[in-house]
């Protein structure tokens, strides 16, 4: 599913993921708004006057929505069906552009300044086009992990699955798939099935570059990401009703 888009992304660094952020249309940089909410102008309780559930979303451009209006990034798009579905969040979109797993790492503490409920781990996408080391993604996963539980330990965390290149060879691409399995379980993390599932080698819905999303596959990854996400964030306004 991933192969035709990665095989060219691989052989083309010109139109990959590590190209500096411009994300919206206008011009202008959105890498790392971690102060944004889904919408215009989104307040941070429900109807009921309660606190609305948290949700960061910590990534790539994948995350920030290269290319694209912030808000039909899926984070926003998220935001929205969930409040669709009675369970609202405030969606904070923490995506920066080329950024890899060992990025991330640096920047998740600045990242967490503000609390949270949820986190959406999105990273290794740009490992996996740099052909960086599976164990070292590992690693950096781990460590990102331990980071958010040392500064948020009641955060929930979820991470996305990001696939390698076919071209970097079967063992290669098994054992970077594995690395995102195995943090998982070792860590009791919720694990998203593969972020672009549906999306990725399908140029109806991806931009020009074959790399990014358009809005139309955004919506694809907002269905992956809300799948899962939703009975977290359930579970976490459930929790707070029992006190």
């Amino acid at each position: 599913m991933v192969g035709m888009l990665a095989a060219s992304v691989a052989c083309s660094p010109e139109r990959n993921m590590d190209r500096t952020t411009v994300g919206a249309r206008d011009g202008r940089d959105t890498s790392a708004s971690t102060g944004s909410s889904p919408g215009p102008s989104s307040p941070d309780t429900t109807v009921d006057g309660s606190r609305k559930v948290t949700v960061l979303f910590f990534g790539t451009s994948l995350t920030a929505g290269y290319g694209l209006d912030p808000a039909v990034a899926f984070p926003n798009l998220i935001a929205r069906k969930a409040a669709d579905a009675g369970a609202p969040i405030v969606a904070l979109n923490a995506g920066l552009s080329g950024e890899t797993s060992a990025g991330a790492l640096r920047r998740i503490d600045w990242t967490l300044r503000k609390p949270v409920d949820v986190i959406v781990i999105e990273t290794g996408g740009n490992d996996a086009l740099r052909a960086l080391d599976a164990d070292s993604l590992k690693t950096n996963l781990r460590r990102i992990v331990a980071r958010i539980r040392a500064v948020q330990p009641g955060a929930r965390i979820l991470l996305a699955v990001m696939e390698a290149p076919p071209n970097l060879g079967a063992r290669y691409t098994s054992s970077f798939r594995r690395a995102y399995e195995e943090v998982a379980v070792e860590e009791r993390l919720t694990l998203v099935p593969f972020l672009l599932d549906g999306v990725a080698g399908r140029a109806e819905f991806n931009q020009a570059d074959g790399v990014h999303p358009n809005e139309k596959g955004e919506r694809v990854v907002a269905d992956n990401v809300w799948r899962v996400l939703e009975p977290v964030v359930r579970e976490v306004y459930s929790n707070r009703a029992k006190g």
